[in-house]
């Protein structure tokens, strides 16, 4: 005789995960298409199917607990072919647009995370920045400098180039905010991650032929970036049409982009702070090698520069990854898939960054001035928000789904191999 299980929905739940793109999961009438058409899905408890059915019964603890959200890459497939338009692709969407949130630590910035909550997300960086801007310039007396260097101070340039060093009081004022916002989003990824592998923990091993041992996670979590992360392997399974090819090329192209600008401002912190600040000022070595670190990080840096032109490559890989990306989104049939506030909103900061950091550039370049500043002004309040936010936006799947797909080759949780004939 079977043991009967007890099911307590959790209504609250339902009404919640509707609220954040789940809103069609009611039209749902279990005919498993969805799970048969994904080209992800592994053939051992396959998903989406059994998700629509703990979300219509309000199993949150079942779904907030489930891998297999994570393992989704919302190709549409199961919703474009789903019989009642109930949209799956979109609730598992939903699923992860909520873990996000409260993932990580501190979880009220999750709160926040909404349309109501998005003034409170800007207010923060403008005002420290803002407040940072009015000192500089009531202490030198002008909102918009012309600042050269001269040794290691700032001062007046007489060619009137533009150094927007010379927003802040000292030239060493910036980089300590993001040294702390970084901190800062790591300490969010560690809660989050840590959090996630907890949920993990109970997840059934998947036997396979010939598999052997069990590879250790981090044996996993390299193959996983070697593949799904580097080439994007699961994005290529998703299909071949232009709609699946747009979002490949615009992912791809947007990842690329950041490993580039991420070295760019990495060579430049190292050589402000490593060569200029810490062997210079501090340890007063004038060698080669401090001179070479020091030159290296060294801004505004001239067109030809070798960090220059690796930072205008990313900077167009970015926006070219991005027009993918927004007009594969702007072109979605409604009826089969939504766009929810996460989604908007992680392309609208994006395109925020590439264009005002494009802007800086050009405007510098062309003597402007008061339309530089208050671009670039414009421009660290978005990277603020970009990198203070991470754990808790919709860019965090970039750390969890690694994660997640990481465990889930650990354990053999993989997608169905095609038969060869």
């Amino acid at each position: 005789m079977s043991n009967s299980v007890r099911v307590q929905p959790d209504l609250k739940f339902v009404k919640e995960l509707q609220q954040f793109g789940g809103e069609s999961l009611k039209k749902c009438y279990q005919c498993a298409t969805c799970s048969v058409v994904c080209p992800l899905s592994p053939a051992d408890n396959p998903y989406p199917r059994k998700e629509m059915v703990w979300a219509q019964w309000g199993l949150k603890d079942r779904l907030l607990n489930d891998i297999d959200i994570w393992l989704c890459h919302n190709c549409g497939t199961c919703s474009d072919l789903c019989p009642r338009g109930a949209k799956p692709g979109d609730l598992l969407g939903a699923l992860r647009n909520m873990a996000y949130k409260n993932l990580a630590q501190p979880n009220f910035i999750g709160k926040l995370m909404s349309s109501k909550g998005l003034p409170v997300l800007i207010l923060i960086p403008a005002i420290i920045y803002l407040v940072i801007w009015a000192i500089r310039a009531s202490v030198l007396g002008t909102a918009f400098p012309l600042f050269e260097m001269n040794g290691h101070d700032l001062v007046v340039s007489k060619t009137g180039q533009i150094i927007y060093g010379g927003l802040f009081p000292g030239d060493y004022t910036i980089d300590p905010i993001f040294a702390l916002l970084a901190v800062f989003m790591l300490y969010g990824f560690f809660s989050g991650v840590t959090n996630l592998l907890k949920s993990f923990a109970s997840m059934p091993r998947t036997f396979i032929v010939g598999r052997g041992k069990e590879p250790s996670f981090l044996c996993a979590f390299i193959e996983t970036l070697k593949n799904e992360v580097a080439k994007h392997t699961q994005f290529q399974d998703c299909g071949a049409d232009e709609k699946s090819q747009k979002r490949f090329k615009g992912h791809l192209l947007t990842m690329y982009a950041f490993v580039c600008l991420f070295v760019v401002t990495t060579i430049v912190a190292v050589g402000h702070w490593g060569g200029a600040f810490l062997m210079q000022k501090v340890m007063g070595l004038t060698d080669p090698l401090t001179q070479l670190i020091t030159v290296a990080g060294s801004t505004p840096m001239p067109l030809y520069s070798p960090v220059k032109i690796l930072a205008n490559v990313g900077a167009i890989m970015l926006v070219i990854g991005l027009t993918f990306l927004t007009s594969r989104r702007a072109s979605l049939d409604k009826a089969k898939q939504g766009s929810s506030f996460d989604d908007w909103y992680l392309l609208s900061v994006i395109w925020v960054i590439a264009l005002s950091g494009l802007g800086s550039e050009l405007f510098r370049l062309s003597g402007l001035a008061t339309i530089a500043y208050p671009t670039y002004y414009v421009h660290i309040v978005a990277v603020f928000m970009l990198v203070a936010y991470l754990p808790w936006s919709k860019l965090a799947h970039l750390v969890y789904r690694t994660v997640a797909l990481a465990y889930a080759r650990k354990i053999g949780r993989i997608p169905m191999q095609p038969v060869q004939h």
